[in-house]
């Protein structure tokens, strides 16, 4: 298809900057950012320029490596000094992701594990691995996105809820990868792609996604996929996520756990795509999940001419809610696809 299966982030051809495209200003222009500094890092991932757990993981591993760069002449322990510093200084840029945090420690690892070399050799075994992270997912979008295939037939109508697409991750994306691939495969699905209010991810991004891929996409407000459902139109549920806990909880954009309980009632399957990266066994439940809050802005005024409330209304905005696990038919990993018990079946399949 277009070049956005290419994803959202990656080196540029020497290898000295950080590249992504700017997801705020989709659909309207297409704008790549050049990042080679921490606080720019830090702004473009807290600012939802790159968003999507892979994508974030890809950029983090990427980013902190140019960022390096520029300790090359120092010695190791000052190296390893401002490396664990700014480590930790881009983790807390988003809390909820756990692909960030993942990426940040198998980076640091590198650098703990070469204590003998000189900085300057650090450098490409950084390159090398930040490498390893995003190939690993583009082989993780594809498996993922064949087992979905499994659970679908032609003509389907699916439900997708925010954005989990290549701009999400490496290529094809999880939880709309059975789309890409089915498409190129000759598969003729029909999308029901909700806005995803606020920040309007399923609009944006989904629906310029599923469009310029010749897929048959049709946008709705969050508020109608009780009517589609209803009506008949909706055969399965597609979303990615963020983290799921060891039970199969899982944190995905507000709204995830509406569509589920919905899904539920009306017996249509939900299915929730994901790479092993995601699943945080550390997390017993999803109230050991962090959820972020951000600005009230982004109800209120950030795709509004004028404010569509009253200025002094207050305004709580979290960007994640929990899915509880037995609302959720199955789980779609690159190794295969878990269904409940999934204290069972996620253990099983990854924490051995």
């Amino acid at each position: 298809m277009n070049d956005l299966m290419t994803g959202s982030a990656h080196l540029d051809e020497k290898g000295e900057n950080l590249i992504i495209i700017d997801q705020t200003l989709l659909p309207n222009r297409r704008v790549l950012l050049t990042i080679n500094t921490a606080e720019a890092l830090y702004e473009a991932i807290a600012s939802l320029r790159v968003r999507g757990a892979p994508a974030i993981g890809i950029a983090a591993a990427y980013g902190i490596y140019v960022v390096s760069r520029a300790w090359e002449k120092e010695s190791y322990a000052s190296f390893c000094d401002k490396f664990g510093r700014t480590k930790e200084y881009i983790n807390s840029s988003r809390p909820t992701a756990v692909n960030l945090s993942a990426a940040l420690d198998r980076m640091e690892q590198v650098v703990l594990n070469n204590g003998r070399v000189e900085p300057v050799q650090l450098l490409p075994l950084l390159k090398a691995e930040a490498e390893k992270i995003h190939s690993e997912d583009i082989e993780m979008c594809r498996a993922i996105s064949e087992y979905g295939l499994t659970l679908v037939k032609d003509g389907d109508g699916i439900l997708t809820h925010c954005n989990a697409g290549p701009l999400a991750t490496s290529k094809y994306g999880t939880g709309l990868g059975t789309l890409f691939l089915g498409r190129e495969r000759g598969y003729e699905f029909h999308v029901w792609c909700d806005e995803t209010r606020p920040l309007l991810q399923g609009a944006r991004l989904t629906a310029y996604e599923l469009y310029n891929a010749g897929i048959d996409v049709t946008l709705i407000c969050d508020n109608m996929a009780s009517y589609f459902m209803k009506q008949g139109k909706i055969n399965a549920v597609f979303v990615g996520c963020d983290r799921v806990a060891a039970n199969g909880d899982t944190a995905n954009k507000i709204g995830t756990s509406g569509a589920a309980v919905l899904a539920k009632y009306y017996g249509i399957p939900f299915y929730v795509f994901c790479p092993s990266s995601t699943i945080d066994f550390s997390c017993v439940t999803g109230a050991d999940i962090s959820i972020e809050f951000r600005s009230p802005d982004e109800i209120k005024t950030m795709f509004f001419k004028e404010p569509s409330a009253p200025e002094g209304v207050k305004c709580c905005n979290p960007a994640f809610d929990v899915t509880d696990g037995e609302l959720i038919t199955a789980i779609v990993t690159e190794r295969g696809v878990c269904r409940p018990p999934y204290e069972k079946s996620l253990y099983e399949m990854f924490k051995k």
